[in-house]
């Protein structure tokens, strides 16, 4: 039994590197948008693909907390006591992100909007930074039972490669995912303008990826071989693959399966790193037998995994469906026609926001003296 709570532990944390990191990666690239001007059409694009979705994303990362604490409680208390620094900045990465992407729209003054704006774009970087560098700490084995907190743990070759691994992989899914929802509302520029940051991310992550398998040699070996052997290279080959074929799909603007390919190469990555941990949770000193909790516990994990599958994946799965199909919101630009006593365009909801086609315009809502801009 502890070994299957172990395999639905790692597809949680898969399921929260893409669909989390989806998220992160737009914030990424809303930093990397530039000044006011420059990146008001891709900011205005990042809030729209997000706004449905986002707080749902953290689901998963409740989930992996969830079965961490109930069936691993050995590694639960390993992890968060010898990384607790590296989790505790995440965790207030994650609510500063929160906090700066729900209050950046609503305020009037430009200084606000900016300082959340800012806020959110920053955290957006450095909290998988800091998730990735503790996973690092347990793929190179330093985050033994009744090891102390120190940075040793996590400011390692392995950790900070890991980190800077989580944010490229998020900005190459959020890139794709971005071109995608950029032709869904009918605005080609900006799909040309988030094709070519996926193309340079996916080769950021190659170089990357190449990398890591060089340092884990010497710095966690038992992680490298299991990379380089057996399920766990066959897994890295699946990432490979994918990545090839959302290039290809990219080059040819075959935005829809773009999206299916990324996912592949960021899950296919951390299946790959779970597999070759085995049989221990943290290499080499505590094995999914020695981490499991009572049986029990683990049977009642089970029995909750098995609601969660049947009840939450579905209605999650729907949610997504309906989100990149554009059924989740209306885009604001219709509402400013509508304002105006103008029919909006129910065909092309591109054409219905001015940013996306004027952006030399301002925006001004109803009720408010100042234009609009979601630039931080």
């Amino acid at each position: 039994m502890a070994a299957v709570i172990a395999v639905v532990l790692l597809l949680g944390v898969a399921a929260y590197a893409c669909a989390g990191g989806t998220d992160y990666g737009a914030g990424f690239w809303d930093l990397a948008a530039g000044g006011a001007e420059r990146g008001k059409r891709p900011r205005w694009l990042i809030d729209h693909a997000m706004a449905p979705v986002w707080e749902v994303n953290n689901v998963w990362l409740v989930f992996v907390f969830v079965i961490m604490w109930t069936g691993f409680p050995v590694l639960f208390q390993t992890v968060f006591s010898a990384m607790w620094l590296p989790l505790a900045l995440a965790a207030v990465g994650l609510v500063l992100r929160g906090a700066g992407f729900a209050l950046r729209k609503p305020l009037r003054r430009i200084a606000g909007r900016r300082l959340y704006g800012s806020v959110f774009a920053l955290s957006s970087l450095l909290t998988p930074f800091f998730l990735g560098a503790a996973v690092g700490g347990i793929a190179s084995g330093r985050a033994v039972p009744g090891t102390e907190a120190s940075a040793h743990a996590w400011a390692n070759p392995t950790s900070i490669l890991f980190g800077l691994i989580a944010i490229v992989a998020t900005a190459f899914l959020g890139a794709v995912f971005l071109t995608a929802d950029a032709a869904r509302f009918g605005a080609p520029d900006l799909a040309g303008y988030f094709r070519r940051r996926a193309l340079l991310s996916v080769v950021a992550l190659a170089v990357l990826a190449a990398i890591m398998l060089t340092v884990t040699r010497s710095d966690a070996p038992h992680v490298w071989h299991g990379l380089t052997h057996g399920v766990g290279l066959g897994l890295v080959v699946l990432a490979g693959v994918c990545s090839l074929a959302t290039g290809w799909l990219l080059l040819r603007r075959s935005g829809a399966w773009s999206r299916l390919t990324a996912v592949g190469v960021v899950a296919a990555a951390v299946l790959a790193w779970g597999t070759a941990q085995r049989p221990y949770l943290i290499p080499t000193s505590l094995t999914v037998a020695e981490g499991a909790g009572a049986p029990s516990s683990l049977r009642w994990v089970g029995l909750v995994t098995l609601v969660a599958v049947v009840v939450v994946c579905p209605a999650v799965a729907f949610l997504y469906w309906l989100d990149t199909h554009g059924e989740l919101e209306p885009l604001s630009g219709a509402e400013l026609q509508e304002a105006d006593g103008k029919e909006p365009d129910l065909q092309n909801p591109g054409l219905q926001n001015p940013d996306l086609n004027e952006p030399d315009r301002p925006r001004t809502e109803p009720g408010r003296g100042e234009p609009e801009n979601p630039s931080p």
